[in-house]
């Protein structure tokens, strides 16, 4: 089922995110929250984003694979993920998101991750992801704390886009 993606103003995209648990259906919700994203044609999407205020978020890198056979296809579910190490090498890179359409700004953020997570049968995982997978979990694992990669911009670059993240704020 597609949900409605929350936009940059609502205070909902602020707010800590709470651990799911089996009685929170999250099969069905990461599906819900696959179908919102394919949807919406994006590579990431975190609960918080669909208003549900819980530690979960989907990944599909299958509109960028199918441009670039470098870039690993993963279409995944992460429940209660938690980032144990970073990397001290850092990269820029643009980043955009669903709820703050049309800005997109190169943010650093380290090359390198290692976390843990649980899959859909509530089996730990443990892996590295590096790059771009890297890139994409960091920005949703920020959702699930009310973090935004605007934030992460410097105070002059994020002051020249207030006129576009108002422009988003009305719309809501």
């Amino acid at each position: 089922m597609i949900v409605p993606i929350i936009k940059y103003g609502s205070p909902l995209l602020r707010k800590h995110s709470i651990d799911i648990t089996g009685e929170d259906n999250p099969i069905q919700l990461s599906k819900n929250l696959l179908d919102t994203l394919k949807k919406a044609d994006g590579i990431g999407l975190a609960a918080p984003q669909a208003g549900i205020l819980k530690r979960t978020f989907v990944i599909d890198t299958s509109p960028l694979s199918e441009d670039d056979n470098n870039i690993e296809k993963i279409e995944k579910a992460f429940f209660n993920p938690e980032i144990t190490w970073r990397s001290e090498d850092k990269i820029y890179y643009s980043e955009g998101c669903l709820s703050i359409p049309s800005i997109f700004e190169d943010i650093l953020r380290p090359q390198k991750i290692r976390v843990k997570y649980f899959d859909e049968n509530f089996n730990i995982i443990e892996d590295e992801f590096d790059g771009l997978i890297a890139r994409i979990f960091q920005h949703e694992y920020d959702h699930l704390d009310g973090i935004l990669f605007i934030d992460k911009l410097n105070p002059l670059k994020r002051k020249l886009l207030n006129g576009k993240l108002n422009k988003i704020k009305k719309s809501i």
